[in-house]
């Protein structure tokens, strides 16, 4: 993702005006903040800001590979190539946001952000073994992105562990009037949670997420992990997450739909890429669109047109938005006897590259575990909890109920100070 984005006009003119004037190896200071500018080809800004709306510092961030539109799970669809897994040069890192876990996983920066529509910030986040937070839908502006799926799309931080995802995500969560979907909560303290205590805390593992389909290892990992809040003092019960035999479906037609609507303003004209040959105004809408979108985004704009389409509008779209209606119901029944849900982030470990590709609705079928989640606009996190047999990373995600961060924050950072504190015991008992 790129942001370039002020709080006013006046402030972005600014800093543009500033980096204008830039070149590589220069020194720059906003606000405070050092930066060095190291490749004016590959740097990108990202503004943070106070909740109050001052400007409060300048970051700069490397662009990160993601899937062509954010539409994948492998992030082979790159504008620039396939981004590849740390762990194993020869695996995919996840995505769409497998770019931002990637460069966390590889040490290349102390955190990221990527988007989250369908899963692309929890599914590499457990690809890469790092940490990644999808807040409630609304909570983080999403001014300055590219929409893909408009009642989906949600943005968040990746980083090495729980604390700099709270930290961060307590930095860029703000309500923000340029964005019609952001919410103005009453508190966005979400470092509190940053508590080693799940004592009483109620904690749900749906049988439906452990059944069939998902890898022993990924299971064994996970309710190991379960097992250790359980011994911290969570209740831990089994229970029926009815409906996620739906998300899927439900998910593909409402994204694909939105999709197919944001993304009609890439015609040539006034967005992003425009055909350097062409023969009129027509010919040059095919041939940009043709040459600009790869084939998994024309794929999915076309699944979009044909369900928003005169005759097929209610058979598929509006029978999608009712049964997000009921999943999101199904949640709020789960959440009145639940604090946090537990399940995968994936089916299986990182595939190999080229793997996915070849059958793109296995590759859908991957997003089971974490679309129910955009669907209710619930937020998530996923932990790293384990490795399988061929040293590749296993991730474990905890879902909430909306504006309920703290909770999957607290239940994160338990078991990952729990896991840490073991680990000291056993380097001591070594010794």
């Amino acid at each position: 993702m790129e942001f370039m984005t002020g709080v006013n006009e006046k402030e972005t003119k600014e800093i543009k005006q500033l980096l204008d004037a830039c070149k590589e190896g220069d020194v720059v200071k906003v606000n405070g903040a050092v930066h060095v500018i190291r490749d004016m080809g590959t740097v990108a800004f990202v503004i943070l800001r106070k909740r109050e709306g001052l400007l409060q510092c300048v970051y700069e961030k490397e662009k990160a590979g993601f899937d062509l539109k954010r539409m994948g799970s492998t992030t082979e669809t790159s504008y620039y190539g396939a981004t590849k897994n740390p762990w194993n040069l020869a695996h995919v890192p996840g995505g769409s946001s497998g770019g931002s876990c990637a460069a966390v996983a590889a040490d290349e920066c102390a955190y990221a952000l990527g988007s989250d529509t369908g899963g692309s910030i929890r599914q590499p986040s457990s690809f890469c073994g790092v940490v990644g937070i999808k807040p409630t839908y609304g909570t983080v502006s999403r001014y300055g992105l590219i929409a893909y799926g408009s009642s989906l799309d949600q943005i968040g931080p990746i980083a090495k562990d729980v604390t700099d995802c709270a930290t961060i995500l307590e930095t860029i969560a703000s309500h923000d009037e340029k964005d019609s979907t952001s919410i103005a909560r009453k508190s966005y303290d979400f470092t509190e949670g940053l508590k080693c205590d799940v004592k009483g805390m109620k904690i749900g593992v749906p049988r439906d997420y452990f059944s069939d389909g998902l890898d022993e290892e990924m299971k064994e990992s996970i309710l190991e992990a379960v097992k250790v809040l359980g011994q911290q003092g969570a209740i831990v019960e089994t229970f029926d997450l009815s409906l996620v035999k739906y998300a899927i479906p439900a998910y593909y037609v409402i994204a694909s739909a939105e999709a197919s609507s944001n993304l009609s303003r890439f015609d040539g004209v006034k967005y992003g890429y425009r055909t350097p040959e062409y023969d009129g105004l027509h010919d040059m809408y095919k041939k940009t669109r043709s040459e600009g979108f790869g084939p998994e985004v024309k794929r999915r704009i076309m699944l979009g047109s044909f369900v928003l389409s005169s005759g097929y509008y209610d058979a598929y779209y509006l029978k999608a938005l009712r049964t997000k209606a009921l999943i999101k119901q199904a949640f709020d029944k789960a959440f009145a006897s639940y604090d946090v849900i537990i399940a995968p982030a994936a089916p299986t470990t990182a595939p190999k590259i080229g793997e996915s590709l070849k059958d793109p609705l296995k590759m859908y079928l991957g997003d089971i575990y974490t679309i129910a989640v955009n669907l209710a606009g619930l937020p998530g996190i996923t932990i790293p909890v384990g490795k399988d047999s061929n040293a590749l990373p296993i991730g474990m995600q905890l879902i909430g109920d909306c504006f309920e961060e703290k909770k999957i924050i607290r239940a994160a950072y338990t078991y990952e100070q729990t896991k840490a504190s073991e680990k000291e015991d056993n380097l001591e008992g070594g010794r």
